[in-house]
């Protein structure tokens, strides 16, 4: 079956946000790109008629810019409604005459992880399950047990080679730069190791704070929302192996082969903050004690990378907002000329976003009769406004059966084993001024290489 394409695309949440943010979007591009000429199926419970579902795809659509007419009128002639209640069996009977025949459908949930069972067991009652694909959004569980049993509701009706976890950050064309500039150039693999590596720090920066969703964040968190996801796997792809082949399984392999191989976190290196207001965002509970901001040492058992650590942290109402890594080398064995040992070893550093840049840092001579140097970067940026957004490479992705994107059932548990100690025990909450770098507790983590590494405006290009 991994071979054919879904020969029609059902989206449950129709009339939801990720739908009017991400799907609709996505759906015109790939009417534009890719030709999608399936049945496309929005299921919800709203009240509404087809009209009204047009009519929020086309408001959906215009947010982003420009209509192209021609396309929307064909992703127009794809859509078909059904509204219901997702416990009802009329509901999916509806469904199955929609879907006309088809027998290869992808099934989008759209929907809170609370109603994936629900939803799951309709679609197996009244047979669209057979020989379909499920897709399904973050948060994978909200723990290590929550996450096993939603794997297993899931395999109640899926096997795992038909089950999709999308993660957005996976899709995104500076997280695929990263994998390809690690194996496609020989000139890193010598130095790339323990022997050479003196640290690695992951910095997710947002200079705003939960923009609306305080409800929501206030159940998630720094830790849940962003470490244990996105930038675990960040690391996994700065870690991980080489593939043993171009096959989807075999990256999926070495990252969760990788991630195995990451020590649970201890409490104490774990620094959690929260921004001074955040209890005034709507939606947040007055005592919370939700850390916005999250940092963590990590220690990866393998030969490779043994006794380097990797530092990760992420926060709200920092500086700025960009994602960055910082590879930091040791210092060469001995000063040839006579000037002060450098405070920081030449480095490669990755911006991941918003823009995308690769850089070196290194020292270089400065001008004149005297042998001292100073820091100097060579740059390589990339800016490519026809890049495919993550939702319509990963919907495609879907519909033709590939999984190289996508989280499997093994790293998902893995990345929840790395953080549930976590988030079992109790750690100290720290507070920090909004347009700062965190709390001051942070700082041990990093004392041992120096401190963080800020990044800066000034460093993009």
């Amino acid at each position: 079956m991994s071979a054919e394409r879904s020969d029609a695309l059902v989206f449950f949440g129709a009339t939801g946000d990720l739908a009017h943010k991400q799907i609709f979007p996505a759906l015109l591009a790939l009417v534009q790109n890719d030709g999608l000429d399936v049945p496309v199926i929005g299921v919800a419970k709203a009240g509404w008629d087809l009209e009204q579902l047009k009519q929020r795809a086309r408001e959906s659509i215009e947010h982003h810019g420009p209509v192209d007419e021609t396309a929307f009128a064909r992703l127009s002639s794809l859509l078909h409604y059904v509204d219901g209640d997702y416990g009802d069996a009329a509901t999916f009977a509806e469904l199955r005459a929609r879907l006309d025949g088809a027998s290869r459908p992808l099934h989008y949930l759209a929907i809170p992880p609370s109603l994936f069972e629900t939803v799951v067991e309709g679609l197996a009652s009244s047979g669209v399950a057979k020989n379909a694909r499920v897709v399904v959004e973050k948060p994978f569980g909200h723990d290590l047990a929550s996450a096993e049993d939603l794997n297993a509701t899931l395999h109640a009706v899926f096997p795992e080679r038909s089950i999709f976890r999308i993660d957005h950050f996976l899709g995104k064309e500076p997280i695929m730069n990263l994998l390809y500039f690690r194996f496609a150039n020989a000139f890193l693999e010598p130095i790339w190791n323990r022997s050479y590596v003196e640290s690695v720090q992951i910095t997710m920066a947002e200079d705003f704070g939960v923009q609306g969703r305080g409800r929501f964040y206030d159940e998630a968190g720094a830790i849940r929302d962003v470490v244990q996801n996105h930038l675990l796997q960040v690391a996994t792809l700065l870690a991980m192996e080489p593939p043993s082949s171009n096959a989807p399984d075999a990256g999926r392999d070495a990252k969760a082969t990788l991630l195995r191989a990451i020590e649970p976190l201890r409490p104490a290196n774990v620094v959690r903050g929260q921004f001074n207001g955040y209890h005034d965002e709507e939606g947040v509970a007055p005592a919370s004690t939700v850390e916005t901001y999250a940092a963590v040492k990590l220690t990866i058992d393998t030969w490779r990378w043994a006794g380097v650590p990797f530092f990760i942290r992420a926060g709200k109402c920092l500086p700025l907002t960009t994602t960055e890594v910082i590879v930091e080398l040791k210092p060469p064995p001995q000063v040839v000329f006579g000037e002060p040992e450098p405070p920081q070893g030449d480095y490669y550093r990755f911006r991941l976003g918003p823009e995308v840049v690769i850089a070196l840092g290194a020292r270089a001579k400065v001008p004149g009769e005297q042998m001292t140097g100073e820091r100097v970067e060579l740059i390589a940026g990339h800016h490519e406004p026809g890049a495919r957004a993550p939702y319509e490479r990963l919907l495609r992705d879907a519909m033709v059966g590939d999984q190289s994107l996508f989280a499997r059932e093994d790293a998902v548990e893995a990345q929840w084993r790395i953080v549930d100690p976590i988030l079992r025990g109790k750690t100290p909450l720290h507070s920090y001024a909004p347009g700062t770098w965190g709390p001051e507790e942070a700082d041990r983590l990093t004392r041992q290489i120096g401190g963080w590494h800020n990044p800066s405006l000034e460093a993009v290009s």
